[in-house]
């Protein structure tokens, strides 16, 4: 299992509310890293692609860092920061220009020094220029490399960036792999579920890393996580998501855009890993955020985890009541693995392979009629044809001789006939009704849906 990383790193450190994940975004490009007042939104690390004058690097923001803290997730959110450190080759040291020179300022300066890399430090939030004299004080922090900028409005952050990928290496400090990224087929996995079920352990354990913070505390993960590995040619993007709560339990601003930010990884992904808990058991919520992944029209894998810890280990019982309460996700295969144990993951590389494969299918429209016609319709379709109109989720025409809609029953009858013709596994189907042109109007009554 490879890790295709081959750009030099730079990492983006500082206390908690300086603006790290607003500068994080402006370089890359994007709104990845979730941005607000709240101090300590973010906590693992997060990297992004990027590129100034040519020059293509990885840029990683990091958690605030407070050293010497006791609590666990705030241990964690140094303990990555370290890590994001160690693997960077510059380092961009934030601190804000409307706050005086803080005693944790200097305390993360010495902290730095010590691990002779180049360090930028960027004097955030001088939002406009007579501002920029009020940097002056920063100089005491013993960094040569001091630039005014406004990570909001993009201000000064070229010019901070020109000084940066002048110190880097020319050549990448870490290949991965011999092939570039790029020139391999890519598959996007969302890792979704309710808080506390296992999803950053699921990260760590498939990608061999220790990138998502993992703790019993619910709502620790709150920006969405990524790691990318290369298993048989094919490279997997896991996004690791925050843990989807109902609207009523999302309190703060920060866990409020981490459910957000959830919801739109589903709908980038290709396959989604809903995390089910075996030693609960299938609740509520979960059949909430699976129809969240079925209404974006994912192919979905339904993983139990903790399944070492289940209460009874019988896995027909386990499967005939994820199917009774999850009946909408009838196509998606079921996994029982311990992410903690890693245990049973072999399996998902192929099954996530496979339910992309079926996603992305498409059926020729000559052999498709064939099949169609080879089917018991009802009157309004017999002697009509259907065809693929597109992928991710396979989505198929059916032209009527009516414009009513289909009786749920038939569209279902469809859809389960395509779905075992065309070995369209794990994925969810849409069928559409094009009326032929003429075509009668609905009557008054008609079978309820």
């Amino acid at each position: 299992m490879e890790r295709p990383r081959a750009e030099p790193v730079v990492a983006i450190v500082g206390r908690p509310n300086v603006g790290k994940s607003t500068l994080f975004n402006r370089i890359v490009g994007q709104r990845r890293a979730i941005v607000g007042d709240e101090p300590g939104m973010t906590r693992d690390r997060i990297y992004g692609r990027a590129e100034h004058r040519g020059r293509p690097f990885v840029v990683v923001d990091t958690g605030g860092l407070l050293p010497g803290a006791q609590e666990l997730v705030a241990q964690e959110v140094v303990r990555q920061a370290q890590q994001a450190i160690e693997e960077a080759a510059a380092l961009i040291f934030v601190v804000d220009a409307r706050e005086d020179l803080t005693p944790l300022d200097r305390e993360l300066a010495d902290l730095l020094r010590r691990c002779g890399k180049p360090v930028f430090v960027a004097v955030n939030k001088v939002d406009v220029p007579t501002a920029a004299a009020f940097t002056g004080a920063f100089y005491a922090l013993g960094f040569r490399e001091i630039y005014p900028i406004s990570a909001e409005h993009g201000i000064g952050v070229d010019d901070m960036l020109d000084a940066v990928v002048a110190c880097l290496p020319e050549t990448p400090s870490e290949v991965a792999v011999e092939t570039a990224p790029e020139e391999l087929p890519q598959i996007k996995v969302a890792i979704i579920g309710r808080p506390n079920v296992g999803k950053s352990t699921l990260l760590n354990a498939l990608t061999g890393t220790d990138r998502a913070i993992v703790s019993p505390i619910p709502g620790t993960t709150r920006d969405a996580v990524d790691e990318e590995v290369v298993v048989d040619g094919t490279r997997f993007v896991f996004v690791d998501t925050a843990g989807i709560r109902r609207k009523g339990k999302t309190k703060l601003l920060a866990e409020k855009l981490s459910v957000i930010m959830a919801r739109r990884h589903i709908r980038l992904a290709d396959v989604v890993l809903l995390v089910l808990d075996a030693t609960e058991g299938i609740v509520n919520l979960d059949a909430t955020i699976g129809g969240y992944a079925h209404e974006a029209g994912r192919a979905i894998i339904l993983c139990v985890n903790k399944w070492d810890a289940a209460p009874s280990k019988d896995k027909a019982a386990f499967v005939e009541r994820v199917r009774a309460e999850l009946r909408f996700l009838e196509y998606a295969p079921i996994a029982f693995l311990s992410a903690e144990r890693r245990a049973g993951l072999s399996q998902l590389f192929p099954l996530i392979r496979r339910c992309y494969e079926a996603a992305s299918r498409r059926i020729p429209t000559a052999e498709l009629n064939r099949f169609f016609q080879s089917l018991e319709l009802p009157p309004e379709l017999r002697g009509r044809y259907i065809t693929q109109v597109g992928i991710r989720p396979p989505t198929f025409v059916v032209f009527a001789a009516t414009r009513e809609p289909l009786h749920f029953s038939i569209e279902r009858y469809l859809i389960n006939r395509i779905r075992e013709a065309f070995d369209f596994f794990g994925t969810p189907i849409r069928i559409k009704v094009k009326p032929k042109r003429g075509a009668r109007e609905p009557s008054v009554l008609r079978p309820a849906r």
